[in-house]
C-alpha cells in the first residue's frame, strides 16, 4: 500500500473539522437572528408595558389632580399653575400637569417642566427625543391630564435584556463549538473506518467491506466499492486465467513452429518442412484466437442484450463454414417446424459459441456428417456421428485444459468458450455422448432465454 503525503494527511482540513465549522457558523447565525428577534419583541413589549402603566397611572392621577386644582381656596389665590408638594419618594413620581381646553397649564407634578409637554393637545401618545407623552381627556369636562415618560428607562430595560442574551451567547458559544465537533468527529467515525477498509484493498486483497455500523449514506457508498471490488477481483481473475491459459496453450505450437522452422533451415528450406512450420503457425493462430475468444466471454466486455434471430445466426455461422470446401459437404442445417421464438442475448458472442461447436463437431467427428439444429422455442444443438466421448470424460468437457485425446487439442478450450459464453448470456449448456439409441456421436444443445413478450 502506498502512504499517502505528509500534506495530504495533514496540510488539508478534515471533513469533521469542516462540519463543525459550518455547524458553528450556522447555530451561531441563528442565534443571532434569533437574539435580535427576541430583542425586537422583548423591546416592543416592553413598550407595550411602560405604556399601560402610564395609562393605568395618568388615570389614577386625574382625579387626585382635579380634586386638588378643584379646593376652592387654591383656586381664588392661583395666579400661576399650580405645583403638587414633593412626593415623599422623588424617584418614583410620576411626572404630569393638568390643562384646560385652552392648553393653559393648571396643575403640575414637583418635578413637571414646560419643555417636557411640548406637544400638541390631542389625546393618546407622542412622543418627544426623551420623553413619552400620553394625554388623557375628563369625560364631562374640557380638562386634560399629561403624564410623561422618560425613554432612558425603556432603553436601560432593552440593553439590560439584549447584555443578558449576548452575554450568555457568548459563554456558551465555545461550549457548544466543542460539543459540535465532537459530534461531528463521533458521526463521521463511521466514515473513517470505511477509509481504512478501502485503503486496507489493494491487488491481493479485494474482499468485500463489511462494517454493519455504517449510516445509510456511507452503506451506500461500500455496496458500490463493494461492486467495484467485485468487478476488479473478476478482471483480475480473468487476466490471470488468461495469462494461464496462454502460457498453457501457446507453449507446445510455439515449440512446435520452432523446431519447424530450424528443421527447414537445417534441411535448406525444403518444401515439406516450411509446409510444417506454417502448420505449427497456423495451429499457434487458432489458439491465439480462442484464447482471445475466452477471455473475451469470462469478462463480458461489450455484452449486449438485445433480440436474437436463431434462425438468422443458424445460416449465418453455416453459410461461413459452407464457403470452405473441406466442410461444405458435412454440414447440414436444419430447421424446426415448430413455432420459434426470438432469443435474448448478444448475437456476437452467441455466433462465437456456435462456431466452436461447429469446429469441435468437424474436428472430433472423423469425417461424420454435422448437424446443426434449431429447435423450439430457441434452441440451438451441434451433433455429429463421430466416436462420441466416454461418460467419465463427458462432465469434465466444458473445463479448460481438459483433453479429448492425447494426440490433438481437447474439447476443453473450446466447450470452455462456450460454457462461459452461455453462463453470461444466461443460457444452458447440455452436452450428449453417444447419442440416444446408439453407441456413437455427440451432441451440445445451446438452450437460450427467449425474448419476454411486450407490454
Amino acid at each position: 500500500m502506498v502512504p499517502l503525503p505528509e500534506g495530504h494527511r495533514h496540510g488539508r482540513p478534515t471533513l469533521s473539522g469542516q462540519l463543525a465549522r459550518a455547524l458553528i457558523l450556522s447555530v451561531g447565525s441563528v442565534w443571532l437572528a434569533s437574539v435580535l428577534a427576541v430583542v425586537w419583541y422583548v423591546d416592543r413589549e416592553i413598550d407595550i408595558n411602560f405604556d399601560n402603566e402610564l395609562v393605568e397611572a395618568a388615570h389614577r392621577m386625574f382625579d387626585s389632580a382635579i380634586e386638588q386644582y378643584d379646593t376652592e381656596e387654591r383656586r381664588q389665590a392661583a395666579t400661576q399653575p399650580l405645583v403638587a408638594h414633593r412626593p415623599l419618594f422623588l424617584e418614583d413620581e410620576l411626572i404630569y400637569q393638568l390643562v384646560d381646553a385652552d392648553g393653559r397649564v393648571l396643575l403640575r407634578s414637583f418635578a413637571a417642566t414646560s419643555d417636557m409637554f411640548a406637544v400638541p393637545l390631542a389625546t393618546g401618545f407622542q412622543e418627544l427625543s426623551e420623553w413619552r407623552v400620553f394625554t388623557a381627556k375628563h369625560p364631562s369636562r374640557e380638562l386634560f391630564l399629561q403624564a410623561v415618560d422618560p425613554l432612558s428607562e425603556r432603553r436601560e430595560a432593552v440593553n439590560r435584556t439584549l447584555t443578558g442574551l449576548i452575554i450568555s451567547m457568548v459563554a456558551v458559544l465555545p461550549l457548544l463549538a466543542l460539543l459540535l465537533r465532537s459530534v461531528a468527529r463521533r458521526q463521521l467515525s463511521g466514515l473513517r473506518h470505511l477509509a481504512d477498509e478501502i485503503g486496507r484493498r489493494g491487488g491481493s486483497n479485494l474482499e468485500a467491506i463489511h462494517l454493519p455500523q455504517l449510516p445509510e449514506e456511507l452503506n451506500m457508498v461500500a455496496v458500490h466499492v463493494n461492486r467495484l471490488l467485485d468487478r476488479l477481483a473478476h478482471a483480475l481473475d480473468v487476466e490471470r486465467a488468461l495469462a494461464a491459459n496462454a502460457a498453457h496453450e501457446l507453449r507446445t505450437p510455439l515449440a512446435a513452429a520452432r523446431v519447424r522452422l530450424q528443421t527447414a533451415l537445417d534441411h535448406r528450406l525444403e518444401r515439406e518442412q516450411v509446409q510444417a512450420a506454417l502448420g505449427a503457425l497456423n495451429d499457434l493462430s487458432h489458439r491465439t484466437e480462442k484464447l482471445l475468444q475466452l477471455s473475451r466471454a469470462e469478462s463480458a466486455a461489450g455484452l449486449t442484450d438485445a433480440a436474437v434471430d436463431v434462425v438468422r445466426l443458424a445460416a449465418t455461422v453455416a453459410e461461413e463454414f459452407w464457403e470452405d470446401e473441406r466442410v461444405a459437404a458435412r454440414l447440414n442445417l436444419k430447421i424446426s417446424d415448430a413455432p420459434l421464438s426470438l432469443a435474448q442475448g448478444d448475437a456476437d458472442m452467441l455466433a462465437i459459441a456456435l462456431r466452436n461447436l461447429i469446429e469441435n463437431a468437424l474436428r472430433y467427428g472423423e469425417g461424420a456428417q454435422v448437424r446443426l439444429e434449431v429447435l423450439a422455442p430457441c434452441t440451438l444443438m451441434v451433433s455429429d456421428d463421430g466416436p462420441g466421448v466416454p461418460s467419465q470424460v463427458l462432465h469434465t468437457l466444458q473445463q479448460t485444459h481438459v483433453r479429448h485425446s492425447a494426440d490433438k487439442a481437447g474439447y476443453g478450450l473450446g466447450l470452455s468458450i462456450v460454457a462461459s459464453i452461455a453462463r453470461q448470456q444466461g443460457a444452458l449448456l447440455s452436452l450428449v455422448s453417444p447419442l440416444p439409441g446408439s453407441s456413437r456421436g455427440f451432441a451440445a444443445q445451446l438452450s437460450l432465454r427467449p425474448l419476454p413478450p411486450r407490454g
